[in-house]
Parts: structure tokens; C-alpha cells; sequence
């Protein structure tokens, strides 16, 4: 076995790994509002959502092309360069899932991956590296203009919706009302985790095939490997079905009291923008369509509180997603590349998992399951001013 084949399990260990980590950080995506509500029990919805992101996973690979296609130059990297350059890139990106996971934040396992990449590739190969903008390819075009409008339109569409819904059912008894909708969430949620398995398993697909280019077993005019769709798809199940409870409890109960028609109208409007994005072939920010979604229900209930301080921290997340992980991506690629060939590749694996436990230890000081994940939403203490102490000798000289 030669050192590159090697490194070429590593990196494709480490794609998996990824997509385990975007399963359970994105399961609030599907199941937040649904588990909030009480359509569904808290393992009830994350065993479901597993099982249909497995077979989502098999619905189309566009945007798994676009991954391979649309974000490094193929024709300036090749060999083991190429595959250092996804390695690190997958490490930023899992690295900052990770953290984001334990601040209990939903960002975007997307751009975290594609921030990782970019990261990795401009110290690789400098700007012209990466493609920014070509017609219908590029980061500008495929990542960061439908990240601006995903969220506000799904916040428009869902605020409609929801307002639209609390007019026609006014007159009608709540009690009813709620348990009609109820009984709708589970069909949209499991919508919105149809779509989340389309798009997002596709990007780990894609990168993978990349891996593959690098090595040279795969051209990039072939056809997708049939075992490449099949261990993506069961690594993002998997990681779905362990549920993501720290970013659940975020999207469920930190930013909006959710009610059953908010939940559905949420949901239904996440799932229609996140299919019409994979069939155009957009890996879009299912994380940022779907807060959009939930903060849009609730500026269309009335009398609802939006907690925009929760959303604020969320944005800064969203902010620094891109550079944060491209910057991780970029360090891990020089240190790869410092120590070189297959050591450096294994040295940079090993701080990897060094620091995946410590967040993963990190977390069990606070640990939010199943069993708490859908308590009130207490805020954090307001800060208090500093006390300022007057010496004795200095009171009695006034």
C-alpha cells in the first residue's frame, strides 16, 4: 500500500466524518419546531429524520457535481497537492462544526466545509486558486449570493404563511387548531429532512470525488461511484439519528415560542426553498433557510417575541463561518505540507481528533439530551456593572 493510497483513506475517512458531524448539527434543520411543538417525541423525530436523509441522499447528485466542478481549479492541482488541500479544507470544516455544535449555535455545515476548502486552497495555491466568480460557477455565484437570500426570503415566505394561517383560523378553537397542525408538522419535517439529505450529503459526495480526481482512479467527466452515494448517504443518517440536542434546543426554543402553525409553516417553507436549490444545483445554507423560515413565523404571528439577541449571535456565526474555517483550513494545510507526504497528513488527523475530544469532553459539563431539551428557555444573567471600591483613608480625606 503506497503512502498516497494512504493519504487518499485518510481524506476519505475524514469526508465521512464530516458528514456524520453535518448529520447531527443539522438535525435541528428538520426536527427543531417539530420537537418544540410536541408533534413529535425528541427520539421519534431524529430516528425518522435519519431514515429519510438516507434516502434523500439517492434523490440527484447536481449539487455534488457543482461541489467537484465549481470551487478549485482542477487544472492548476493535481496528485497528492490536490488531496492535502481537500484534507485540511474537511478538518476546518469539521473543526468548526464542532465548536459551533458546542456553543450550541447553528451555522452552516455548508460553508463551513466550503470556507475550509477555499482556506486551504489560497495557501496552497494563492487566489487565483480558487474560482470566485464564472458565470453560473464560482464561490460568488454558487455560495455567497444565495446565502444572502436564502434566509430573507424564507423569513418573507414563512412570515406570510404564518399570518396567513393565524387570519383564516381565528375563529376557530385553539385546541383544535393546534393538534390539526401537529399532525401537518410531521409531514413537513419530514420534508424539510427529505431535502436536507438531498442537498447536504451531496457536498461531502462531491468532495470525495474530488479526493478520487486528485488520486487519479476517477476523471472528472465520470460518473459519481455508486459506493461513494451509498457512504455518504449512511454516514449523514447516522450522525442525523444521534441528534445535534444542543442546536435543537437553539432553533427550537431560543429564538421564537413556537406554536404547531408556526412550526408548519416554518417547515413547509425550508423545504420548498432547500428542493428548488438541489435541483438547480445550489448547496445551499439548509441551517440559514430554515432560521429564516422560523424568525419569519415569527414576525408573522402576532403579539410573538422574537429574541434578537439569540439571532445576533447566530449571525455573527453566519459572519464568520467563511473565514474562521478557511483560516483553520489554511493552517492545517501548512502544516500538512510543512512536515510533508503522509506524516504530516497523519500529524494533522491526530490534532483533529485531540481536539474533537476536548470539545466533546467540553460539553458533558452542560449536557443538553433528550430529556431536557425542550425546557424553558432561560437567558443568560444580564451583565453587572464593576463595583468600585473607595478606600477608607481616601473617604475620610473628601
Amino acid at each position: 500500500m503506497t503512502a498516497e493510497l494512504l493519504v487518499l483513506l485518510i481524506v476519505v475517512v475524514t469526508a465521512l466524518v464530516f458528514d456524520f458531524t453535518n448529520g447531527f448539527h443539522d438535525t435541528a434543520n428538520a426536527m427543531a419546531t417539530s420537537i418544540a411543538t410536541g408533534a413529535l417525541g425528541p427520539r421519534t423525530a431524529v430516528l425518522l429524520s435519519g431514515t429519510l436523509n438516507l434516502i434523500g441522499a439517492f434523490l440527484s447528485v447536481e449539487v455534488a457535481a457543482t461541489v467537484a466542478e465549481g470551487i478549485v481549479r482542477l487544472d492548476e492541482v493535481s496528485g497528492a497537492e490536490l488531496l492535502e488541500i481537500v484534507f485540511a479544507g474537511l478538518v476546518g470544516g469539521i473543526l468548526w462544526n464542532l465548536l459551533t455544535w458546542l456553543l450550541g449555535l447553528p451555522s452552516s455545515s455548508s460553508h463551513a466545509l466550503f470556507g475550509g476548502l477555499i482556506g486551504a486552497t489560497i495557501a496552497a495555491l494563492g487566489w487565483n486558486g480558487v474560482i470566485w466568480s464564472a458565470g453560473q460557477k464560482g464561490v460568488l455565484t454558487k455560495i455567497v449570493v444565495p446565502a444572502v437570500l436564502a434566509p430573507v426570503v424564507a423569513a418573507l415566505v414563512a412570515s406570510i404563511g404564518t399570518w396567513l394561517v393565524y387570519r383564516l383560523t381565528r375563529g376557530s378553537e385553539q385546541r383544535v387548531v393546534d393538534r390539526g397542525f401537529r399532525w401537518g408538522q410531521i409531514g413537513s419535517a419530514s420534508l424539510v429532512s427529505l431535502a436536507h439529505g438531498t442537498n447536504d450529503s451531496q457536498k461531502t459526495m462531491g468532495i470525495i470525488f474530488l479526493a478520487l480526481i486528485a488520486y487519479g482512479s476517477r476523471g472528472a467527466g465520470d460518473a459519481l461511484p455508486l459506493w461513494v452515494i451509498v457512504a455518504c448517504a449512511v454516514a449523514i443518517a447516522a450522525g442525523t439519528a444521534l441528534g445535534g440536542w444542543r442546536i435543537i434546543r437553539t432553533l427550537g426554543k431560543g429564538l421564537v415560542d413556537i406554536t404547531p402553525p408556526q412550526g408548519l409553516a416554518a417547515e413547509s417553507t425550508s423545504a420548498a426553498i432547500i428542493l428548488t436549490s438541489a435541483h438547480f444545483g445550489l448547496p445551499l445554507s439548509t441551517t440559514q433557510t430554515v432560521t429564516g423560515a422560523i424568525l419569519g413565523t415569527g414576525l408573522g404571528r402576532p403579539g410573538a417575541e422574537v429574541r434578537w439577541n439569540v439571532l445576533g449571535r447566530m449571525v455573527v456565526a453566519w459572519v464568520l463561518t467563511l473565514p474562521l474555517s478557511g483560516l483553520v483550513g489554511a493552517t492545517c494545510w501548512a502544516l500538512a505540507h510543512g512536515i510533508g507526504g503522509f506524516p504530516g497528513v497523519l500529524v494533522v488527523f491526530a490534532v483533529l481528533l485531540a481536539l474533537a475530544g476536548w470539545m466533546y469532553l467540553r460539553s458533558r459539563r452542560a449536557p443538553v439530551h433528550p430529556g431536557n431539551v425542550n425546557d424553558e428557555w432561560v437567558p443568560p444573567p444580564p451583565a453587572e456593572p464593576p463595583v468600585v471600591q473607595i478606600e477608607p483613608e481616601r473617604m475620610e480625606h473628601r
